[in-house]
């Protein structure tokens, strides 16, 4: 019987409640991106880090991965030590620059990154087929690159062809260093570069070769994995007191860091997050207080009749949970579509991996904050449910007649 009149009443002036649906779905909208906002660039970040189990990062002391050009020496006996010690499970040493490549009489230039295609977590295999089984695919060879489909794309190459490639410039003889012919072992999608951006792998030992003296056995990153029960701050401590020309990063302290330059970000998402839940909150009241009192009449037959003020109430608040929890399903499909709009203009976002994610959907969150907003709802009908169920029978009988 109340869900029937609910219904009723509601569909009594239905381009209202259309109105008001309409407007909660916004506010749900606004309120679920914020909720993604403020927490999916965080978890897309540390997902990223995890992606291959490397829980620490080992750069050149007093800086952050490839944040600048400075180097770690002596790489093969730090990759030595790193390996010799019990919680170590594997060490990926990496060492980054520039690749200058030939087309026609044009010279392309791209990342490259020299690694240990055994234990690498910079990239993944394309393609299918063969390659995804055979290791002659991947950057095993002295002389074999494997390249993402950007810098295929503007060299017009092709897996197994040959490419002229040097490491250097010589400003002043305005010449290319460092040449090598190389073969293109495989098609790579890299994790940690901004999209559009052109980029290759190379043979760690190549790389050092090619780049000349100053690169030899030298790296820019060592990613290490712990064993399974391993102790990550216990070995990051042991790692820079082995280690002094190091400084270790593990996932935990990454994420920190992060947290601390998007203080911002999670900041806005908690103020309009909020006002949305606020907004939803008046909007509902407003349209049911502006309801009760048009029923102001109904409402006193009722009572006259004898209709319990409890189910009166609950009729009220079936109204004004309907309308909420409507809406907020509503800005559920809303609030997804327009993430994906504004992920696609943040991703553009230079030097920022393509991996990342500025709205990451996560259910719980996303289901918590849809749930508040329908609880605000039913919160939002009961003070004008109350009130027209308590108004005096006889008074506001006789005003409505004279009304």
């Amino acid at each position: 019987m109340i869900l029937v009149l609910a219904w009723r009443s509601l569909t009594r002036h239905r381009s209202r409640t259309a109105l008001a649906v309409l407007g909660v779905a916004v506010a749900a909208a606004m309120l679920l991106d914020m909720v993604m906002l403020a927490t999916g660039m965080r978890e897309s970040f540390r997902s990223l880090l995890l992606t291959q189990g490397f829980q620490l990062r080992l750069a050149p002391r007093g800086t952050l991965p490839f944040d600048t050009d400075a180097t770690i020496p002596d790489a093969a006996a730090a990759v030595a030590t790193l390996r010799a010690h019990p919680d170590v499970e594997a060490v990926s040493p990496v060492l980054g620059g520039q690749l200058h490549l030939g087309r026609g009489d044009a010279t392309l230039t791209a990342v490259v990154l020299g690694i240990d295609p055994r234990v690498q977590g910079d990239y993944e295999r394309l393609g299918g087929g063969a390659c995804a089984e055979r290791s002659d695919c991947d950057a095993t060879r002295p002389d074999a690159v494997v390249m993402n489909d950007e810098l295929l794309r503007a060299l017009r190459a092709r897996v197994g062809d040959t490419v002229d490639a040097a490491a250097g410039y010589d400003p002043q003889l305005r010449t290319l260093t460092g040449r090598r012919r190389l073969v293109v072992a495989g098609r790579v999608r890299f994790r940690y570069l901004a999209a559009g951006q052109r980029a290759a792998a190379l043979p760690l030992a190549t790389l050092q070769a090619m780049s000349g003296p100053q690169q030899a056995d030298r790296v820019s990153l060592l990613m290490v994995r712990a064993r399974p029960g391993a102790s990550v701050d216990t070995l990051m401590r042991w790692a820079e007191r082995a280690l002094p020309r190091v400084t270790a990063i593990s996932t935990a302290r990454a994420i920190q860091q992060v947290d601390e330059r998007l203080s911002y970000f999670r900041q806005l998402a908690f103020i309009l997050g909020a006002v949305s839940l606020v907004v939803g909150f008046l909007l509902v009241t407003t349209l049911v207080t502006v309801s009760v009192n048009e029923r102001l009449g109904e409402i006193a037959v009722l009572r006259a009749i004898g209709v319990a003020k409890g189910r009166v109430v609950a009729q009220i608040l079936v109204e004004g949970a309907a309308i909420m929890i409507v809406g907020a399903l509503s800005g559920l499909v809303l609030g997804l579509g327009t993430a994906r709009y504004l992920n696609g203009i943040l991703a553009d976002f230079p030097g920022l991996p393509a991996a990342i994610d500025f709205f990451l959907f996560q259910p719980r969150a996303a289901w918590t904050a849809l749930g508040l907003l329908a609880g605000a709802g039913i919160l939002a009908g009961a003070y004008p449910a109350w009130r027209g169920a308590s108004l005096p029978l006889a008074r506001t009988l006789r005003e409505e007649a004279v009304g």
